[in-house]
């Protein structure tokens, strides 16, 4: 099985977030970077699970400046055979799946996986867009998926349960959570990562269709207050006039 597990740069949970100029541009100042944890934890994972079960290959790639390159070796170490970096800065998930599309186009992968949404953005678009763009069946938020031959079986959130699908190659797959176990890559993973190749792709052209005017931060929580156990009148009014759940 020849497969392609597309990975994405997100700033970790913890992070401060700020925009400048005029809150068009996302303020990395002093923030720590992760890979998305849906593309690693389930995504990457299942891919390497795959291929240590019935053979193949597994290739990293991402849509990112030199910077990517540190996630995309812990890629490496958790256990991908290589990795491909395509050279851009990508503004919008249309931009990330056509340059993933035209690198995928020419290489006959079996298989793509990528999380179900990433952290920062939680679009859920590149999966979709990316099958679209390569003419591919598509199933997203699958949680689990078994390989039989060329033929997928992929369980997949919907509201209520679970739909279990069958898909034959090549196709496109979100991962979400209960798709894999999240693996720690050890020190032999890591100092083999460092001999693994990384190749770097310059971009195709692409239009933007959609571009972003600005963000907007949610207004701040306001205070908590302390209410008196023994006033429970008080309690009710507070939930009944400003929490309004009541």
């Amino acid at each position: 099985m020849k497969l392609l597990v597309c990975v994405s740069k997100t700033p970790d949970t913890t992070a401060k977030i700020a925009f400048t100029a005029d809150n068009t541009v996302f303020d990395g100042t002093g923030v720590q970077y992760i890979m998305n944890p849906y593309d690693e934890w389930y995504a990457l994972v299942k891919a390497i699970e795959i291929k240590e079960k019935d053979g193949g290959s597994v290739t990293l790639i991402n849509v990112g400046p030199s910077e990517n390159d540190t996630i995309i070796r812990k890629g490496l170490a958790i256990g991908a055979d290589d990795a491909v970096r395509i050279n851009a800065d990508p503004k919008s998930a249309l931009y990330v799946a056509k340059q993933i599309a035209a690198y995928a186009k020419e290489q006959n992968f079996d298989a793509i996986f990528l999380g179900k949404e990433t952290i920062d953005y939680n679009g859920s678009e590149v999966g979709a867009m990316l099958a679209e763009c390569l003419d591919m069946p598509y199933i997203s938020f699958g949680n689990s998926l078994e390989m039989n031959g060329n033929t997928a079986t992929v369980s997949r959130d919907i509201e209520g349960g679970n739909e279990i699908a069958e898909v034959d190659t090549p196709f496109v797959v979100s991962a979400a959570k209960g798709m894999a176990a999240q693996r720690i890559p050890n020190m032999r993973g890591i100092m083999m990562a460092k001999r693994k190749p990384l190749n770097v792709v310059e971009p195709v052209a692409v239009e933007d269709l959609a571009v972003v005017v600005n963000y907007q931060l949610p207004d701040a929580k306001a205070a908590v207050k302390m209410v008196d156990p023994e006033d429970m009148d008080e309690l009710v009014r507070l939930l009944h006039e400003e929490a309004k759940v009541i």
